[in-house]
């Protein structure tokens, strides 16, 4: 089995079967597993913000920093391995309120509503997620299986 790590703001697809695909440190972040079941090609996005529209030169540099940048990035990354839009699995974690307890910026809301619109516009729905709370989270995909697994204080759980 052949480990591959997302860093923050960062992707990786793969339709290798040894492959998982894993990322760290999933507080206000996100990150966004998808999976088509026919073709066994796997995405995993760990996007930082919501909308690439608040620092243009940022995204144009690092499009996976953003949900609308890096989510498009995925889906075309899926598509051109031969993914089908209409098979993906979506599992989605994170967008916890890490350093933001009173809730004043909301990283971890907005997030989740960026996801859900550019899913949305992309008649897509998230299968499973694990999001919320104020803990870290560890998520990794099985390339083979599709098999998603959310590592987190209390234990793991698969999605």
């Amino acid at each position: 089995m052949s480990m591959k790590i997302v860093g923050i703001s960062d992707l990786a697809i793969s339709d290798d079967p040894s492959d998982v695909l894993k990322t760290f440190s999933l507080g206000s972040c996100i990150g966004v597993a998808m999976y088509d079941p026919i073709k066994h090609i796997g995405g995993l996005l760990h996007f930082m913000l919501p909308l690439s529209s608040t620092a243009p030169d940022k995204a144009a540099n690092r499009p996976a920093m953003f949900a609308d940048t890096g989510l498009a990035l995925l889906l075309t990354g899926l598509r051109k391995r031969g993914a089908l839009l209409s098979r993906l699995q979506v599992k989605v974690a994170g967008g916890a309120h890490m350093l933001d307890q009173k809730k004043l910026f909301n990283i971890g809301e907005r997030n989740m509503i960026a996801v859900r619109k550019m899913l949305w516009k992309n008649s897509l729905l998230i299968a499973a997620s694990d999001v919320g709370g104020n803990i870290p989270r560890t998520m990794w995909i099985n390339v083979s299986t599709g098999q998603v697994v959310i590592k987190h204080p209390k234990g793991e759980d698969i999605l």
